[in-house]
């Protein structure tokens, strides 16, 4: 059996340089890129969209916070000085591990051959076996998904505006939100701080502060992934007076067009969104690696695929567990940005033939964040809590200080302090398919 050395280097081709292909445009693909910035090889990376999200911020696309241009940059723009670097607009759809090529549905790409191929092609909405459910109930993954949400929350407002019939005006009024991970408490009370604020004055037949939002959560707390119970019961009395409801240890038993039931409780609603589940992308399933329930593809110590040590799995594609703490390594930006540096420098140390036996890739463990409203968030960093006021300017820096390039970080500071010193939001745009159309 070959060494692992051997393993990689086997099928390069003889005075070409080895090629690097990188499967996803998100945090782990570009800070694996990045960190191949001076390595002596060619990076092609491949992605369905041209440009990279800050999926963070996605919720305040959705309610009318930020625009999209403001939580993304073009990729070809964040990597042009990096002239190792070829970008293909392109859906990679398989790999054959016996060849090392990618399969890609753009021409004249068909296959692009590797030496080594880094998989970073995230996660999407996981509706656990009800995927009808998607129409009624969209997800918060994109930049198309934020602005569907935005565009249904706004035209319920235009519809409440002409609708005589006050049962109908209340279904168009009330909002679902399915499951209080971060994502479902920050959409959720985005939601209503905006009817209660910021569009009040702008509509003359209803009143926007009648507006019901209602948080739908399986468990028992709200921000149940990793956050501590006393932090939680931070966020659900902030999210109490805010005006949401949270109905906890409640599931999701069927949603239509009109509402959505929970247990043999019936909520009529037009707009239900749902943020209760992830699912890795299908390409880790094709690589023939075991995988968890979730789709993630289970790596080896170093990120490697079992017995294909020049395959990479990160980002939320993968499922790793921290060696030190024995608990797996959350989906979150921190995580990929370094798994991504990781196997970037393992790639450099290999091919300067360093660094055997291979290490294993450690977390770093940058704190969990949630925020609920104006001047309300929690955060939990390295055992310290921090809540209200303090915890949501933190939460604010970090998120601007993760933004990519200068002017993102300028125009959002920018607007979210317009927004905080006037209550205003200025992306209130409905934007795609017909602008008289009700939501159904």
């Amino acid at each position: 059996m070959p060494s692992r050395q051997e393993s990689r280097t086997l099928s390069r081709v003889p005075g070409q340089q080895p090629q690097v292909v990188i499967v996803g445009g998100g945090f782990g693909g570009l800070n694996a890129a990045r960190a191949l910035a001076h390595a002596p090889l060619q990076i092609t990376l491949v992605d369905r969209r041209n440009h990279h999200v800050f999926q963070p911020l996605l919720y305040q696309v959705a309610t009318a916070a930020l625009s999209p241009a403001q939580i993304a940059a073009p990729i070809r723009k964040i990597l042009r000085h990096q002239k190792n670097v070829e970008v293909v607009l392109a859906e990679a759809t398989g790999v054959d591990l016996a060849r090392r090529v990618l399969i890609v549905d753009a021409l004249p790409y068909r296959e692009i051959r590797y030496d080594y191929l880094i998989l970073a092609a995230g996660a999407t909405h996981s509706y656990f076996g009800r995927d009808d459910w998607a129409t009624n109930a969209p997800g918060l993954k994109s930049i198309e998904d934020a602005l569907e949400i935005r565009r249904r929350f706004l035209l319920a407002y235009e519809a409440a505006e002409r609708e005589p019939d006050p049962q109908r005006r209340r279904a168009l009024l009330t909002f679902v939100v399915v499951g209080a991970g971060p994502t479902g408490v920050e959409l959720a009370g985005a939601i209503s701080e905006i009817s209660r604020t910021v569009i009040r004055r702008d509509f003359r037949r209803i009143d926007t502060s009648e507006t019901r939002v209602i948080l739908v959560e399986a468990l028992d707390r709200v921000l149940p992934g990793g956050f501590p119970p006393e932090i939680s019961a931070r966020a659900l009395r902030d999210l109490t007076e805010l005006g949401v409801e949270v109905l906890l240890g409640s599931r999701v038993t069927s949603i239509d067009p009109k509402g959505v039931n929970v247990g043999d409780r019936r909520i009529d609603s037009h707009n239900v969104f749902w943020a209760a589940g992830v699912r890795a992308s299908p390409l880790g399933a094709m690589l023939g690696a075991p995988v968890d329930a979730a789709g993630r593809v289970i790596v080896e110590p170093d990120l490697s695929i079992p017995g294909h040590p020049d395959v990479f799995v990160i980002g939320d594609l993968a499922r790793v567990i921290d060696p030190a703490t024995k608990c797996q390594v959350p989906g979150m930006c921190p995580g990929a940005i370094q798994m991504g540096r990781f196997v970037g420098g393992l790639i450099v140390a290999d091919l300067a033939r360093r660094g055997t036996p291979y290490p294993q890739f450690h977390y770093t463990d940058k704190g969990l964040l949630a925020t609920i409203g104006r001047a309300r968030a929690v955060a939990y960093v390295g055992g310290l809590k921090l809540v209200g006021w303090t915890a949501w300017v933190f939460w604010a820096l970090l998120h601007v200080f993760f933004l990519i390039g200068f002017r993102n970080r300028l125009a959002v500071m920018l607007d979210w302090a317009w927004d905080y010193l006037f209550f205003d939001r200025g992306a209130r745009l409905i934007t795609g398919g017909r602008p008289a159309e009700k939501p159904e």
